[in-house]
């Protein structure tokens, strides 16, 4: 293990939760966009992440972390940021909205504000813990080098 590992992972998870912290802003902000670019409403946007490393483990690989007592693994990375389907859009009635359909029925984007203020929160602290970490280690590592 290399020293400056740790800062690698920690700074693999500020950059995820970053990541993910501009995709949940974009989904707030476009809360009411009921027609975008390609004439559809907004549909909510949501970040996926893995651990980094060479695809997929085999078993003996996953054997050996589990029973390793020195096992700190390879960090974070965003694998997909994908809309989503699984949530229903929102229909609104309102007549007079320019988008409304032929029974008077807008649809909103699938945007839950109380859902993404909680993500946002959870994105927050773990970039807070990944930067907290990041400290220590900085901190470990420079006193390291004062030693005599």
């Amino acid at each position: 293990m290399s020293m400056f590992s740790s800062f690698d992972i920690n700074a693999s998870g500020m950059t995820a939760q970053r990541l993910r912290m501009d995709v949940i802003s974009e989904n707030v902000a476009n809360a009411n966009t009921t027609r975008t670019a390609d004439g559809s409403p907004y549909r909510r946007k949501v970040v996926t992440f893995a651990e980094k490393g060479e695809g997929a483990p085999d078993f003996r690989r996953v054997f050996s972390d589990a029973t390793s007592h020195f096992n700190i693994g390879n960090g974070v990375k965003v694998t997909t940021i994908s809309e989503d389907y699984k949530t229903e859009m929102n229909m609104v009635y309102d007549p007079s909205h320019p988008d409304a359909d032929e029974n008077g029925y807008v649809t909103y984007p699938n945007v839950n504000i109380v859902t993404e203020m909680t993500n946002l929160i959870d994105a927050s602290r773990a970039y807070e813990a990944n930067a907290t970490a990041f400290s220590a280690s900085k901190n470990i590592a420079l006193k390291g080098l004062e030693m005599k």
